[in-house]
């Protein structure tokens, strides 16, 4: 029991630092293309390195960092052709699983989407105001919104593959700390939609919703910044004052 319990809990803590590294990522904390020390990495995330060489191999896995045999790990670089591409494939997913979903979902799916778009609204009423303070659980309760939508839609498979697709998508987000306040309007809209199980319209909102933030995103973002790395990134964030954007 107790050897059990012991690698119980090295496994629990080795689960958070793989949470805290994909955030990390996620968050553009750690820099597109970023070389990543194993013994820096050790030091800041407090684990061994065997067991961070497993959470890298796993996140390589998932795309977010690149293993080269000679050069070791380095974070996953960013481009504005793979934007659009993982827009295209979000699109593609969520649609999908919104039209599954609608149809699926009952009384306790409602009451979900209802919920977590109440928070976020909350956070996108603030957010408009020119407060930037919450904007990483804006985050968040955007993503809890845009899940609870889908949530219904009977195929966990659906699921993962599109969160997968969705946090990528985030991480441009993250990285270019750009606020697009219409985005509040169409959360509001796909809510409607939900409640009136119109799949069709909320198709056409999310179509708008995701391809307006690519465009809005790009233009608004420093040429190169989509390829840059932590100097760049960094300057860019300090200039805006912001450490995160609603999707």
């Amino acid at each position: 029991m107790m050897v059990t319990a012991r690698y119980n809990e090295v496994e629990t803590a080795g689960e958070r630092v793989y949470r805290r590294l994909r955030d990390d990522i996620v968050s553009g904390r750690l820099a597109p293309s970023e070389k990543l020390k194993l013994g820096r990495l050790k030091d800041d995330y407090g684990i061994s390195i065997s067991t961070l060489r497993e959470l890298l191999n796993r996140l390589t896995s998932e795309g977010l960092i690149v293993a080269e045999s000679a050069r070791g790990f380095e974070v996953a670089p960013v481009s504005a052709e793979n934007f659009k591409e993982l827009a295209n494939l979000r699109l593609l997913l969520e649609g999908h699983a919104l039209q599954r979903s609608f149809a699926l979902g009952d009384m306790d799916w409602e009451g979900r989407v209802v919920a977590a778009h109440h928070k976020l609204a909350s956070m996108e009423k603030r957010t408009l105001t020119g407060d930037v303070r919450g904007l990483e659980v804006l985050k968040r309760y955007d993503s809890e919104f845009h899940q609870a939508l889908l949530s219904a839609c009977g195929s966990p498979v659906l699921l993962a593959s599109h969160a997968a697709v969705f946090d990528k998508y985030v991480r441009y987000l993250m990285i270019a700390v750009i606020f697009r306040g219409r985005a509040a309007q169409e959360h509001q809209a796909l809510l409607e939609c939900a409640l009136k199980r119109d799949a069709k319209g909320a198709q056409a909102i999310l179509a708008t919703h995701i391809m307006d933030c690519v465009a809005y995103t790009l233009s608004h973002t420093p040429s190169g910044l989509l390829g840059s790395r932590r100097p760049a990134i960094a300057k860019h964030r300090k200039t805006t004052g912001q450490a995160a954007i609603p999707v």
